[in-house]
């Protein structure tokens, strides 16, 4: 992180939860606030990519479907059952896979390196409390001293 940004224009940890679905919330707080003009800059690019494309190939939604659907002003939990209603069925078992997949990613996996690299450019490489992706969005988002 080069500058600390606001916090009025970051989405939630990638951790929270709706329904009992990690990061869902973050994916539609990323969509609301870039259509009003306020997400952080550094989260443009990632828009409907790296975990949001994950997150809508599990959910079997296309993203700009769902971009329609979030604009339009439903909740969350209205969001996710639209989810399920037009993709994939989510049972307890499916919600605790895809947790685990989002609590974990970059923890000895095929994001490590990229989780390393994000660190040293932070200057976090001293920081081994940050071993996934998540603890690294919410360290240098500021959620986490």
């Amino acid at each position: 992180m080069s500058i600390k940004p606001d916090p009025s224009s970051l989405p939630c940890s990638p951790l929270h939860e709706t329904a009992g679905f990690k990061y869902f919330a973050r994916m539609t707080g990323k969509i609301r606030l870039h259509a009003q003009g306020m997400l952080w800059e550094e989260l443009h690019a990632n828009l409907g990519q790296g975990l949001d494309a994950a997150c809508m190939a599990f959910l079997q939604i296309k993203y700009e479907d769902l971009h329609h659907q979030v604009l339009s002003g439903a909740d969350d939990e209205a969001l996710l059952a639209w989810c399920e209603a037009n993709g994939r069925k989510l049972c307890d078992l499916t919600k605790r896979i895809w947790n685990h997949y989002v609590e974990k990613l970059g923890w000895n996996d095929l994001l490590s390196a990229t989780l390393a690299r994000r660190k040293e450019e932070s200057g976090l490489a001293h920081r081994l409390d940050i071993q996934t992706i998540a603890n690294y969005i919410d360290v240098d988002e500021g959620r986490v001293p």
